[in-house]
């Protein structure tokens, strides 16, 4: 190969490794920007209400146990009784849970930065079935129950926005702040009348919970069945935790979606007796579900990913000037390879400050508009040919029009990325199937390039 191809190429090469270093500095940037961004979002919550979990809810039943031990004296070897006290509490989780929620999104901004709270207005329902003396199967005698209530975990209890009365078996009952039960967390509890444990309770409950938080509701299905829907006017939701809703619609103006458990799918009340004899409690707090109302492909990760291609589309546009200067047999020097570079690089320092403020599909468009404009000017200088400056600029329109496709298309990247590759892989080969590289050098001229279709 000709010496001065040689060198060429070289250059070339060492540019596109040299341009990596102001691409670095820009992806350095988009990481600080988006950790700034984060911290903004953290103090926004928690100068409102956090990601809200509801489970819940549950009733509690405090009880004393008389707890007679036989023992032996050893001087007399005569046996005798010890009466001691065990305490206690019994756990019922509802035969039946319903909730339906309303939600409503809206914007919360502290400059540049905005987080989306949400505010869901939640009916609860359901029934508990307790069956004849708690379920105890020992003396019945030996036991003394304290006075019931009925618990429910609110992770936040900031974001509560309404009185809570709960309507329990016919009557109407305060809530109190604190759920009294340590692995629910924080929350609120009610405490219940006196009930008659000699037969089998059969006890509806119901009560309205408005509740405000920021980027996650999820509820715990801590019914023997279980059913959720949540409307709500977030169009882009992410569905989360161990089930993905039975029924979903999601459309521009919001999304509609049904989740139904039973116990035979959440294993709720052996993951609840885990919990409650002093193991983890990890397995119970995980077996819930529910909607993430954060933009899943926010302007970062959309720049993060266009940066990511950034070394990619470079070597494009290199070889496409490269494949100019070689078939008009014309000499571009390696600093105006540099400066073609450069502005390369800014499209995506320009892209990351613009979407902060216009999003990120207008601030696409604004900042590959101007390095076109400004690539294109310049090159048909160098070419010496508006026309060739004008043909350059179409196909660097074309690729940042492929790369945005790319950037949208998640499911299809690779597969429309190794088409573009392959594509342009064979018009390159095409354009120079006659080309003698032998031939290229200094002052040849356009005859001894052998291009002619002849």
């Amino acid at each position: 190969m000709n010496r001065s191809l040689t060198l060429k190429l070289g250059a070339i090469a060492l540019l596109i490794v040299l341009l990596l270093i102001p691409l670095l500095m820009i992806d350095g940037m988009i990481q600080d920007r988006q950790q700034l961004r984060d911290g903004v979002l953290e103090d926004i919550a928690r100068s409102s209400s956090y990601s809200q979990q509801l489970t819940g809810p549950i009733m509690v039943v405090p009880f004393r146990k008389v707890v007679r031990t036989w023992k032996t004296n050893e001087k007399t070897n005569q046996r005798y009784q010890e009466i001691g006290e065990q305490r206690g509490r019994l756990y019922f989780l509802p035969e039946r849970f319903e909730l339906d929620g309303k939600v409503q999104t809206e914007l919360r901004s502290r400059g540049i930065y905005q987080a989306r709270l949400f505010h869901a207005d939640n009916r609860i329902s359901g029934q508990f079935v307790i069956p004849p003396q708690w379920g105890i199967d020992e003396d019945f005698a030996d036991y003394q129950f304290e006075q019931a209530f009925v618990a429910v975990g609110i992770s936040d209890i900031r974001g509560i926005e309404n009185a809570l009365t709960l309507q329990f078996n016919g009557q109407d009952l305060d809530f109190i702040p604190g759920s009294n039960v340590d692995w629910l967390g924080e929350g609120v509890r009610v405490a219940l009348p006196p009930l008659n444990p000699a037969k089998a309770l059969q006890l509806p409950f119901g009560f309205d919970l408005r509740l405000q938080g920021t980027g996650q509701l999820q509820v715990t299905p801590v019914g023997k069945t279980s059913e959720v829907k949540l409307a709500a006017n977030w169009p882009h939701p992410s569905f989360i935790g161990n089930y993905l809703p039975t029924r979903r619609e999601i459309g521009e103006s919001g999304f509609t979606a049904q989740w139904q458990t039973s116990f035979f799918s959440t294993n709720l009340e052996e993951a609840m007796s885990t919990c409650v004899n002093g193991a983890r409690c990890e397995e119970f707090n995980g077996r819930s579900f529910g909607v993430s109302f954060i933009d899943p492909v926010d302007q970062y990760l959309k720049s993060d990913r266009a940066i990511k291609y950034a070394l990619l589309f470079i070597a494009l546009t290199f070889a496409g000037f490269f494949l100019f200067e070689v078939l008009k047999s014309m000499a571009v020097h390696p600093i105006q390879y540099a400066l073609v570079g450069a502005a390369l690089a800014f499209f995506y320092l320009l892209l990351l400050s613009l979407s902060e403020h216009l999003g990120f599909a207008l601030a696409y468009l604004l900042s590959a508009s101007a390095c076109v404009v400004l690539i294109g000017f310049y090159v048909s200088h160098v070419l010496r040919s508006a026309r060739h400056g004008l043909s350059f600029s179409a196909g660097l329109a074309a690729l940042y029009g492929l790369l945005y496709g790319l950037l949208s298309a998640e499911d299809y990247a690779l597969l429309m990325g190794s088409l573009l590759l392959f594509g342009l892989l064979g018009v390159f080969m095409v354009l120079t199937r006659k080309l003698d590289w032998y031939g290229i050098g200094p002052g040849k001229s356009a005859k001894a390039l052998e291009v002619a279709d002849e």
